[in-house]
């Protein structure tokens, strides 16, 4: 098994390619190694000192590192991990319903507004995110803000140059398309949020 790697724009990311399929829909985000606990091929990464954040895509796995530890020490663990889970033939979820992608479903009481909006993450914002070893996941609308809420995964998250993408590339796209969108937020999981607050509160001090 031939597994080849490409870089992010986030440098503490990386992707690895399988050779195989690994997401046959959607995509799976574990931001914690609690949450990777449904998943042996998660849980075996986590397992492995250094691994801060698993993602699974279409046809990668993108693992995001501490600042601490380097690729050379990392890579040859993570690649022994995912040849073992593809040589065990375990399933990738321990639930089958884990990772299909609910979040850019229309279903049938969205509105036209937020049908569009889904749309246009599903086919024209996503694969570019997907692209960079990340993906990005539909939180909601507020109809009377005109706010999008939008959470960044896998090598997005945390990245440097996310917060850009998502105010530069997403937004402007979403409102020249959908009029009714005034903006994007970020939703963060709840120790990003935390990390976020505390540099907030740094740059306030300085």
């Amino acid at each position: 098994m031939f597994i080849q790697t490409q870089s992010t724009p986030n440098p503490l990311s990386l992707m690895f390619y399988p050779g195989k399929p690994v997401m046959e829909v959607g995509s799976a985000d574990f931001p914690n190694a609690r949450v990777a606990m449904g998943s042996p091929l998660a849980k075996a990464l986590y397992g492995i000192d250094g691994v801060a954040r698993v993602f699974f895509g279409s046809d990668f796995i993108t693992v995001t590192k501490s600042e601490e530890v380097s690729w050379d020490i990392l890579k040859p663990e993570i690649f022994a991990a995912i040849m073992d889970f593809y040589s065990s033939e375990k399933p990738l979820f321990l639930d089958s319903k884990s990772g299909a992608p609910t979040d850019t479903t229309i279903n049938e009481d969205d509105d036209e507004t937020v049908a569009m909006i889904k749309e246009l993450l599903e086919t024209r914002i996503r694969p570019a995110v997907q692209d960079d070893g990340g993906d990005i996941e539909y939180c909601g609308f507020d109809a009377e803000t005109g706010v999008v809420k939008l959470k960044m995964q896998g090598a997005c998250s945390g990245c440097p140059s996310s917060s850009l993408t998502l105010k530069s590339g997403i937004e402007n796209m979403l409102m020249h398309y959908v009029p009714e969108v005034k903006g994007v937020e970020q939703e963060l999981d709840s120790e990003e949020d935390d990390s976020a607050e505390l540099a907030n509160n740094m740059e306030q001090s300085v």
